[in-house]
C-alpha cells in the first residue's frame, strides 16, 4: 500500500513538473513571437512581405542546423514515411503563416496584430474538443474571459468588432493557420523527435517560399541590407523561429494546444507593452482594463489540471 501510495505521489508530482515546465515554454513562445509582431510593424516599409518571410527562415535554419540537422538525418526514413504530416505543418507554420503576418504588418498596428493573433487559441480548443479531449470547466471559463478581453481591445471597450484593415482581415488568417498547426503539433508522429520535426518543418516550408521569394525579387527588388533591417531579421530568424517555435513545439507536447493556447492570450499584453516602448504605440485605459480581463483568464485556465 505505501509503495503504491508513493508511485501515486511520484506520477503526481512528474505531472505537475511537466504542466509548469509546459506553461513557462509556451510563455517565452509568446514573449519571443510577442517580439516579432514589433519587428515585422518595424519592416513593413523597407523588407516585402514574401522576402521578410523567406530570411527568417534561412536565418532559422542556420540557427537550428548544428542542433538538429545530423539527427534529422538519420531519422530521414521516418521524415519520409510520415512526409504527409510534416508538409502540411510546415505549410501551415512556416510558409503560409509567417508570410500572412507580414502581409498583415503593411496596414495595421503592431498592437492589432498581437490582440487579433490572441483570438487563435479559442481554434485551438475547439480542434482540441473534436478530437475528444475534455477541456473542464475552469479551463473554459478562463478562455472565454481572456475571449472577451481581446474581443473588448478588437472593438475599442465595445463586444462589437470595429472597423478592420485589409491587415486585419490578414492576421484573422493567419491566426486560423497558426491554430491549426498547433493541432497538427498535438498529432506529431510519436518516432519523431522533437528536433527532427522542427528542422524538417523549417526545410520544406522555406523551400515552398522559394517560388513566391523569387516572384518577389522580380516584381519588387531586394531589399538593402542595412542594421535596421538585418537587425530585426536576425530576430525574427533565431529568436522568433529557431528558439520560439523549438519551446512551443515542446510546450504543446506536454501540455496540449487547449492550454498551451491560454497562455498564448498572454500576447497582447506582450505586444502592446513592447510597441509602446519600440514604436512608440499608446496604450489606452481601455485596453489595460481588457489586458486585465486577459491575464485573469491565463491565470484561471492554465491553473486548470484534470484531477
Amino acid at each position: 500500500m505505501d509503495r503504491t501510495r508513493t508511485h501515486s505521489v511520484t506520477r503526481t508530482a512528474a505531472r505537475k513538473g511537466a504542466a509548469g515546465l509546459g506553461i513557462a515554454l509556451a510563455a517565452a513562445a509568446t514573449v519571443l513571437w510577442s517580439g516579432s509582431f514589433v519587428a515585422v510593424r518595424a519592416l513593413h516599409d523597407s523588407v516585402p512581405p514574401v522576402q521578410h518571410a523567406f530570411w527568417r527562415w534561412v536565418i532559422a535554419l542556420v540557427a537550428v542546423a548544428p542542433f538538429a540537422a545530423r539527427e534529422a538525418w538519420r531519422q530521414r526514413a521516418l521524415v519520409r514515411r510520415h512526409l504527409g504530416h510534416v508538409v502540411l505543418a510546415a505549410l501551415l507554420g512556416v510558409t503560409v503563416y509567417n508570410t500572412l503576418v507580414n502581409q498583415a504588418g503593411v496596414s495595421t498596428s503592431a498592437g492589432n496584430m498581437g490582440m487579433i493573433m490572441a483570438a487563435s487559441p479559442v481554434l485551438m480548443a475547439v480542434y482540441e474538443r473534436i478530437g475528444g479531449v475534455r477541456l473542464g470547466a475552469r479551463r473554459v471559463a478562463g478562455m472565454l474571459i481572456a475571449c472577451t478581453g481581446v474581443v473588448l481591445l478588437v472593438g475599442k471597450g465595445s463586444l462589437s468588432v470595429g472597423d478592420f484593415t485589409a491587415g486585419d482581415l490578414w492576421m484573422i488568417a493567419a491566426a486560423t493557420c497558426f491554430a491549426s498547426y498547433s493541432a497538427l503539433l498535438r498529432r506529431r508522429p510519436a518516432e519523431l523527435t522533437g528536433l527532427t520535426f522542427l528542422f524538417a518543418t523549417f526545410v520544406l516550408g522555406t523551400a515552398m517560399l522559394l517560388p513566391a521569394y523569387a516572384l518577389s525579387v522580380s516584381a519588387q527588388g531586394t531589399f538593402s541590407p542595412t542594421p535596421t533591417t538585418v537587425g530585426p531579421l536576425l530576430y525574427v530568424g533565431v529568436a522568433s523561429s529557431a528558439v520560439a517555435f523549438f519551446a512551443w513545439n515542446k510546450a504543446v507536447s506536454l501540455i496540449g494546444a487547449a492550454r498551451a493556447g491560454t497562455v498564448y492570450y498572454l500576447q497582447p499584453v506582450c505586444v502592446a507593452a513592447l510597441s509602446y516602448m519600440v514604436l512608440g504605440e499608446r496604450t489606452t485605459w481601455t485596453q489595460l482594463l481588457c489586458m486585465t480581463l486577459i491575464l485573469g483568464g491565463v491565470v484561471l485556465g492554465t491553473a486548470a489540471r484534470a484531477r
